[in-house]
């Protein structure tokens, strides 16, 4: 499983110019599921960007995790981080997770976040979405289950 964090100021995503999710202050985050992840991986992953302090404290560290800063989610599905570029010009995804399955731990991921972050919005898995952000920062992380 991958998470590809962005903090950002603002993040929406839209499908066919229709707003399905819209957050201020928080984390983007981009879910990549894998054909042998489970909800054990999805929980220390859920963790691991819960418990991430890349927000800066009154001393200028980053200390503060995005429940100390009262910040949002937004949570979109994107098979493409498996993306296998090792052959060729045109990627592969034979390692992303079998549409269903993959929905179904997106959802957990989901209702889960929704259990440690007041407000959490999301895309439509599978959907064509268009994904807006202003990244603060720059500030991005890519948490991969096989390197936890």
């Amino acid at each position: 499983m991958r998470f590809l964090i962005q903090r950002v100021t603002e993040a929406s995503v839209s499908i066919k110019d229709d707003i399905a999710g819209k957050i201020g202050k928080g984390y983007l985050v981009l879910i990549g599921v894998g054909r042998d992840d489970t909800e054990e991986i999805a929980e220390k992953l859920i963790k691991k960007l819960i418990g991430l302090r890349i927000y800066a404290d009154e001393a200028g560290k980053t200390n503060l995790s995005i429940k100390d800063v009262g910040g949002e989610l937004l949570l979109v599905s994107q098979f493409t981080l498996y993306a296998d570029c090792r052959h060729g010009n045109r990627p592969g995804f034979t390692t992303a997770g079998e549409p269903a399955r993959a929905k179904k731990l997106y959802e957990y991921i989901v209702d889960r976040c929704r259990t440690e972050i007041p407000r959490v919005e999301c895309g439509v898995f599978g959907a064509d979405m268009q994904v807006s952000l202003v990244n603060d920062g720059p500030f991005t992380i890519l948490l991969d289950s096989s390197e936890l």
